[in-house]
């Protein structure tokens, strides 16, 4: 008899119940001085580490027949494995006391799996074994006793599941794993073929695949530009629970909290990179990064965050050069997973969560996952008001055919916190004041809600070509009350330390309807393999904004001293009906995208394609009582290529250059509309996975350049001017992956050199605010492997910033810092608990990047103790 399985990316796997394989010479052995190093792990792999699982579907009859048989037979046990790297991919040989039962198949992502009933895995050198790259393109062999009697063998392939053939003899078992094959015949008609769509499951540090570059599943070595992946297993032992605390891990990339509304982000010293979720754009482009709800991604459904560095408009549109950033949502189960959790800290800390999801169907064609979240904190600054914050995110999957698949998605989001400026320059520096003390008000606040539905639909032809279609609509609300300071109105009197300020509310409204389509084939002519994606990318955002500066009864000044504050020595006044100045912001896109990814010879893959983007815009202001109204139209056509050369399997050297195109909805003090802003960069580097490619290394030098910037205004931050032209070069070095183990690294050191280089408004020469010259991180974790102390990890990091200038004018200076961060965690079955504790050495410090002297100077945390507990059932 013969089992196949069938993937519907085209991967096959075969048991045959026939003759013993015999093992030849340069086999491992489990019990041999010169075998390759054995891990150890835990016995049982979760149902999450079983997303995208799907059992054969037999007879009745046939199930209960194979279950009977295992029944009645003794437990045999495995007392011996031998693995052998072959010319084809891998040999491995079970050493038994009887007769195993035939196995019961399944798929995990890259991974083939056998359950072996009425069996028990016995090795001298313990219940579990683990081989780490046995052969050119296996990633993982893993042979592990499950309750109940079983054994698991789990080969995982380095980009897709192995073929596998398994024979059974009387005294052990014998199994032909090949990479990437889907030549095997089956002419049996017991042939049994399923459907499963497979999932790469991030349960380590070193992730090999992304797609943020290339929107195909694609190797990291194998993508011509520099980009880093965050996954999973780093959210949760740095307890991240928020985006800008998981970017910490990205030397180079400064992230800014913008007085609540959410984050602005810097890569390679340019900010306003976008945040995408799942390839859609989070927030319209023209907001400028200042959206609340859609700028604060929830972590808790979060699978990994992908940071492509370098100019990418040809697949996203509307980009900075400086990058993008791509939140990866969890996905359902095929198997039942159940997980609570609670995190407490300091500062009045407390987020409980659940993590719920498997199938809704016993033949698995619908499933569920469920993320909620509740989070309450005091802010260590002064403020009256706290946050408090609700999420929910339910998706469901359904599988009408083995070819398609349908996800539908919904995202709710309720979040208020405090609205906070910061602090403000004084002289050359920041003012010598308490980092707890606010300088609005304590009661200033930004309530926010924001909503996400859409779908992802994907029908596959056939092995080689599949149809992509997605839509999103996504609408976020803010409501912000808060005394602010502008330039405008008189700013900081550094002579008497008097902040002159304005009550302010604001009502803003982001609203984005996003279709996506594409087709990817793979095809080849002659001896050249291709992987084409054509696209088509319709978007329309709009954005509505309401400023109340008029209130009554009538309150121009709110002054404080910033050395001796007074707060409420001005009741708060309601506003007026009308607005001071309100705005409408609606905008047309249009993408059409091709790129190609040709290989052209086995070492070498060329990476081509063009993005063509037509936007429409229609700006309408009301100020002063007159409305005006300004018309854009602007289209552009952006290239970009890219050269991957593999001297040695496990290296590659590449090269790239890309254009960038950006319209700007703002406007000048006049009404003006800006110039649409333009990029272009080029990159070189090297890429290498090491130690048995269980750790990925890159080095990379960029050189990036950008034109028509639009930037707040000096006098008047409410509205622009343009910058003329910027540049950006330096060299990043990101390494991340397992040293030893359960002995896991994430690290990164970026050298940037960002100045202004054309400028009618600013000195040529000034650096760029916000932007180290020198900057690295680290974080190590190590977890011991067995004994008693079995699953208990110690982890240590650092965050080096170097000195940054505060404005374009560098009228002052912000000094560097040095942060310790220290964890301690435990695992034991299905329970795990942790302590972590930042700023450990509480070191005073400002991060991100300022607005302006009086806005957006914002101190760090100070030291902060995090504790957690999570149980899996």
């Amino acid at each position: 008899m013969k089992v196949k399985w069938k993937t519907l990316s085209g991967w096959s796997l075969q048991l045959t119940v026939g003759a013993w394989l015999l093992i030849g010479h340069g086999a491992i052995a489990a019990d041999a001085p010169e075998s390759k190093p054995v891990q150890s792990a835990d016995a049982s792999i979760s149902a999450e580490e079983r997303s995208g699982a799907t059992h054969a579907s037999v007879p009745a009859s046939t199930v209960d027949g194979w279950r009977a048989q295992a029944e009645l037979a003794d437990v045999v046990e495995i007392t011996n494995v031998r693995i052998e790297e072959t010319a084809d991919g891998l040999r491995l040989q079970l050493a038994t006391t009887g007769q195993l039962a035939t196995p019961e198949t399944s798929v995990t992502g890259n991974a083939a799996i056998a359950d072996i009933p009425n069996a028990v895995l016995n090795l001298p050198a313990g219940e579990e074994l683990i081989v780490s790259n046995p052969a050119a393109g296996i990633a993982l062999v893993n042979i592990s006793n499950l309750p109940d009697n079983q054994v698991r063998i789990a080969i995982t392939g380095t980009d897709a599941p192995p073929a596998v053939e398994i024979g059974l003899g009387a005294m052990g078992l014998v199994a032909n794993a090949i990479p990437n094959d889907d030549t095997v015949q089956v002419t049996d008609e017991d042939l049994i073929q399923i459907g499963v769509t497979g999932q790469v499951v991030a349960d380590d540090y070193f992730v090999p695949d992304a797609s943020t570059a290339t929107r195909t599943a694609t190797p990291i070595l194998d993508t011509p530009a520099s980009i880093q992946v965050i996954p999973r297993a780093v959210l949760e032992d740095q307890q991240v629970t928020a985006l800008d605390d998981a970017l910490q891990n990205i030397a180079g990339a400064a992230v800014t909290e913008t007085e609540g509304r959410g984050f602005q982000i810097n890569l390679r010293g340019f900010d306003g990179v976008p945040v995408f979720r799942d390839g859609f754009r989070l927030y319209s482009p023209n907001d400028n990064g200042d959206a609340a709800g859609q700028d604060f991604p929830e972590i808790a459904n979060v699978e990994r965050i992908e940071v492509l560095r370098g100019p990418a408009s040809i697949l996203f549109g509307q980009i900075d050069p400086g990058g993008a950033v791509n939140v990866v949502s969890k996905q359902p189960l095929d198997e039942p997973f159940y997980e609570v959790g609670l995190q407490i800290g300091s500062y009045e800390f407390v987020r409980p969560r659940i993590d719920i999801s498997g199938p809704l169907t016993k033949d698995g064609s619908l499933l569920y996952r469920l993320n909620a979240v509740y989070q309450h904190e005091d802010s260590f600054r002064d403020f009256d008001q706290e946050t408090d914050r609700f999420f929910i995110g339910p998706t469901l999957t359904w599988r009408p055919t083995d070819r398609t698949e349908i996800d539908f998605r919904l995202e709710y989001l309720d979040d208020e916190r405090p609205f906070d400026t910061g602090l403000v320059a004084f002289g050359d520096g920041v003012a010598d004041i308490p980092r707890d003390r606010i300088l609005g008000e304590p009661d200033d606040r930004i309530e926010s809600e924001f909503l996400s539905l859409g779908y992802d639909f994907e029908h596959r032809f056939s092995e080689n070509w599949t149809i992509r279609n997605a839509f999103r609509f996504l609408k976020d609300n803010d409501d912000i009350s808060a005394t602010l300071s502008f330039p405008f109105i008189g700013g900081l009197d550094e002579a008497t330390g008097t902040l002159n300020r304005v009550f302010a509310e604001q009502v803003v409204s982001n609203e984005t309807l996003a279709l996506q389509t594409n087709v990817v084939g793979e095809f080849s002519t002659w001896s050249i393999d291709h992987t084409v994606l054509i696209g088509v990318d319709l978007a329309r955002y709009r954005l509505e904004s309401e400023s109340y500066t008029v209130f009554f009864p009538p309150s121009v000044r709110v002054p404080l001293n910033i050395f001796d504050p007074v707060y409420g020595a001005v009741p708060r006044p309601d506003r007026l009906d009308e607005p001071t100045t309100s705005e409408e912001i609606d905008t047309d896109s249009l993408q059409i995208y091709v790129q190609d990814q040709i290989e052209l010879v086995d070492n070498l893959i060329l990476v081509a394609g063009f993005n063509y983007e037509t936007v429409s815009q229609t700006t309408t202001t009301l100020r002063g009582g007159r409305t005006t109204e300004a018309d854009l139209s602007e289209d552009a056509l952006s290239p970009r290529i890219g050269l991957v050369y593999k001297p040695i399997e496990n290296l590659s050297l590449y090269a790239n250059y890309a254009r960038s195109f950006f319209p700007s909805a703002t406007v000048t003090v006049e009404g003006d509309p800006l110039e649409p802003e333009e990029g272009e960069g080029f990159e070189v580097g090297v890429k290498t996975e090491l130690l048995d490619r269980r750790l990925l290394a890159t080095l990379a030098y960029f050189n990036l350049t950008r034109q028509n910037v639009a930037t707040a205004d000096p006098t008047d931050p409410r509205f622009s001017v343009a910058t003329g032209e910027q540049q950006s070069q330096g060299v990043e070095l990101n390494v991340i992956g397992e040293i030893l183990p359960g002995w896991n690294v994430i690290g990164s050191y970026a050298y940037i050199d960002a100045e202004i280089t054309e400028d009618n408004q600013f000195d040529v020469g000034n650096r760029l605010p916000g932007v180290p010259e020198h900057s690295a991180s680290l974080w190590t974790t190590y977890e011991i492997q067995t004994g008693d102390l079995a699953g208990l990890a110690f982890s240590l990091g650092f965050n080096w910033v170097g000195d940054r200038t505060g404005d374009l004018n560098n009228s002052f200076d912000l000094d560097s810092y040095f942060l310790t961060n220290a964890a301690i965690s435990y695992k034991r079955e299905n329970w795990r608990i942790g302590l972590n504790v930042l700023n450990l050495f509480d070191v005073n410090y400002i991060e991100g990047t300022p607005r302006t002297r009086t806005r957006g100077i914002q101190p760090g945390d100070p030291f902060t103790v995090l504790g957690s507990i999570r149980y899996e059932f």
